[in-house]
């Protein structure tokens, strides 16, 4: 065995060392940013090679005196801010004024007529007992994503006679002009500017659709099919993201300047995730930074995973023994981007644990093995190899005795394995503690997220498990994060058919034990607006012609899909109250969802698969608005006096000598005040309510009267 090290960095992260040598090798910045664009934050920036971080600011941290010629200040959110450094000077990454703690921005991976019905959104729609209809109206849903088409008549309006895109923000694109107070990307602001730009850049993703299909479910129009969206007449903010976290955090602040500025309520959209660019626990910077906004009000939805039919985590309470398990590999010969494995082990504050790997032969046999790594002495970063006969193993380690940000210590192991002959297998031990590892597939493009499974190859050996599935930023404590299940319909002879949970929705809990996912939503099969300018493949299960060309919508599954139904449904309780904090659209998202055969009964805190249950739309409208349901089964007469008035309302029953109770609502359908009184007749005090007209619901001896009233 052989092995080369490299000295530890003040910044300790794997990749960011890596860069460093790249950097040195090429003096051409464009040629390094298409290099190296995908694996790691880098994007080419008014001719420059810039590198993404993410930073916690001290106080009295100045952006004036922390940028220079080569450190460039982002966003700030509360005490996150994001930064890019020029790659030929990541040293100065190192000394920035100010900031307490940095780490290289993470990188991300990223029927519709059946969808309204199951989520109770068309009964919404419809406006049944409601005050109106809802549909949107004055609420702003933020789409951080890629594969925009900016023509697609599904982001018009209902009579496709204007685009519903209220802004873009291409990042990629570096033309120009950028946001007001950022220094890269381009912005398109003005319904012109928008359709003539008409798509995205491409990038790693190529021309995708993705973006085109989330924006299409949460909102779309539907362009004259039966695929209309949750909030059809919401205005969308679309940003086209650089693929790390310092990016999308500065998407964040740009999606709510626009929002102040317009004065506009704000849901933010997000199919994204991964498993080792944070703490998983909700400590996290983008975490923290999503948490801040939320404090402010802007609602966040999140896609809770597919991971749910892998079994790709491992739970390991350790009494001094130790963990073996089998690494199963992704196919080198399906994905010529193939790289390896990446497993992130996680311990217990103040509780070390040694780590390291074996290889074996295919029946299992232990060939070599690996040094102990121990979490308290290991360096902060091993890049090393195995020969094993006539094959090598390549693998990178990075360490945290304590990571600064929960105090756990940490490692990821990164291991590259292309021979059929010789098998990989995670070996670890401690003398107490619990340790979580998950495996995870690594591409070139550093576009693998998917699980791969733990395998018990022997007698004692470790077989992995589904749980603790939710990755970041899902995992952060003031976000929605959404799983996944089969539409629900009906049937020719009228029965309900679907609703089963999807095989692929991840499974919580969180790291630190929380109850997550928050909600299901559909997401199996969702037809929903293609991009007319992808290369990708898909089937079509619908077609627009519109201005001379044709538009498609296409079906997908994923939590991805279930995610932007349930931005679309928080929009629809914001239009309905503007005066809700996120926490609150939250809540009722929770409270009101609904259970069924395929949830059984849900645990008050919730189920690590369902969360609270399936999101309902029209209890969550109802509960918002303060409407009491009461169920129609006679008449009354009842008398209703003075009216109008401007203090006082008589109400009497007539042949009822029974106790009553009246409900009043607004016109809004509030309710406003309610009393009971023990005989049939009442007298309501209304001198508080301000002018204007209400309604009265009287209830007695399970029967109902609702008359109207006007207060001067």
């Amino acid at each position: 065995m052989l092995q080369a090290q490299v000295p530890v960095p003040a910044i300790t992260h794997a990749d960011l060392i890596e860069l460093e040598k790249l950097a040195a090798k090429e003096p051409d910045a464009r040629k390094l940013t298409e290099a190296t664009h995908g694996r790691y934050p880098t994007a080419y920036i008014n001719g420059r090679c810039m590198v993404g971080f993410l930073a916690k600011a001290q106080v009295g941290f100045s952006a004036e005196a922390a940028a220079n010629g080569h450190v460039s200040i982002g966003s700030r959110i509360g005490d996150v801010v994001s930064l890019r450094v020029d790659a030929y000077h990541l040293d100065e990454a190192r000394q920035i004024p100010g900031i307490s703690y940095i780490e290289l921005a993470g990188k991300a991976k990223p029927e519709l007529d059946k969808v309204r019905w199951t989520t109770r959104v068309d009964s919404v729609h419809r406006g049944i007992n409601l005050p109106m209809p809802y549909s949107g109206r004055d609420v702003l849903i933020g789409i951080c994503d890629w594969g925009f088409d900016y023509t697609h008549p599904d982001l018009y309006d209902t009579l496709l006679t204007q685009t519903r895109i209220r802004a873009a923000w291409d990042q990629y694109k570096q033309s120009g002009p950028a946001p007001a107070g950022f220094p890269y990307g381009t912005e398109y602001s003005t319904p012109s500017e928008i359709l003539a730009a008409q798509t995205d850049t491409s990038n790693i993703y190529s021309h995708h659709y993705h973006g085109t299909h989330v924006a299409g479910i949460a909102g779309g129009s539907g362009a004259g099919t039966v695929y209309r969206g949750m909030a059809y007449e919401s205005q969308f903010l679309l940003a086209t993201w650089l693929i790390d976290a310092a990016a999308v955090m500065d998407a964040y602040v740009w999606m709510k300047q626009i929002a102040d500025a317009d004065q506009k309520r704000l849901v933010i959209n997000q199919s994204w995730g991964l498993h080792w660019i944070g703490t998983l626990d909700g400590n996290s910077l983008i975490s923290q930074a999503i948490d801040a906004m939320a404090d402010v009000g802007v609602v966040f939805v999140n896609s809770a995973g597919n991971n749910g039919d892998v079994n790709f985590h491992i739970r390991k309470a350790f009494t001094g023994d130790t963990l073996r398990s089998r690494i199963e590999f992704y196919s080198y010969a399906a994905n010529p981007n193939m790289w390896g494995q990446s497993v992130s082990m996680w311990g217990e504050p103040g509780l070390p644990f040694s780590a390291g790997f074996l290889i074996t032969g295919n029946n299992g046999v232990v060939l070599s093995e690996s040094p102990w790594y121990h979490t308290a002495t290991q360096q902060a970063y091993l890049d090393s190899f195995m020969v094993q006969g006539a094959d090598t193993v390549f693998f990178n380690l990075t360490a945290e005795a304590a990571h600064p940000l929960n105090g756990r210590p940490f490692f990821r192991l990164r291991v590259k394995n292309r021979s059929t002959s010789i098998r990989v297998a995670l070996k670890a031990t401690a003398p107490n503690g619990v340790l979580h590892c998950w495996n995870v597939t690594e591409l070139t493009t550093d576009v693998g997220n998917w699980g791969m499974a733990f395998q018990g190859a022997g007698a004692g050996w470790t077989n992995g498990d589904a749980n603790y599935g939710i990755s970041e930023p899902a995992c952060t404590n003031n976000l929605i994060a959404v799983g996944a299940f089969s539409s629900e319909y009906l049937s020719p002879i009228g029965t309900v058919i679907g609703g089963q949970i999807a095989g692929f929705s991840s499974f919580g809990p969180t790291l630190d034990e929380r109850v997550k996912p928050d909600i299901t939503a559909p997401g199996v099969s969702v037809s929903s607006a293609v991009s007319s300018f992808t290369d990708a493949s898909y089937s079509v299960s619908a077609t627009v012609d519109f201005e001379g060309s044709t538009y498609y919508f296409t079906r997908i599954s994923g939590t991805s899909m279930s995610s932007p139904a349930v931005a679309g449904i928080c929009a629809l309780i914001l239009q309905a109250d503007p005066t809700l904090s996120a926490a609150e659209v939250k809540d009722l998202i929770r409270s009101t969802a609904r259970t069924d055969q395929y949830t059984g009964a849900i645990p008050s805190g919730g189920s690590l698969r369902w969360g609270m249950g399936k999101v309902n739309a029209y209890r969550a409208i109802t509960s918002a608005l303060g409407i009491v349901s009461v169920p129609v089964v006679g008449r009354l007469d009842a008398g209703l006096w003075p009216n109008p008035t401007s203090e006082t309302v008589y109400v009497s029953l007539a042949g009822v000598a029974a106790p009553m109770v009246c409900t009043v609502t607004d016109m809004a359908g509030r309710v406003v005040l309610r009393q009971a009184f023990q005989s049939a007749q009442a007298i309501l005090d209304v001198d508080a309510l301000p002018a204007g007209s209400y309604q009265v619901r009287i209830e007695a001896a399970e029967r109902q009267a609702v008359a109207r009233f006007v207060k001067q």
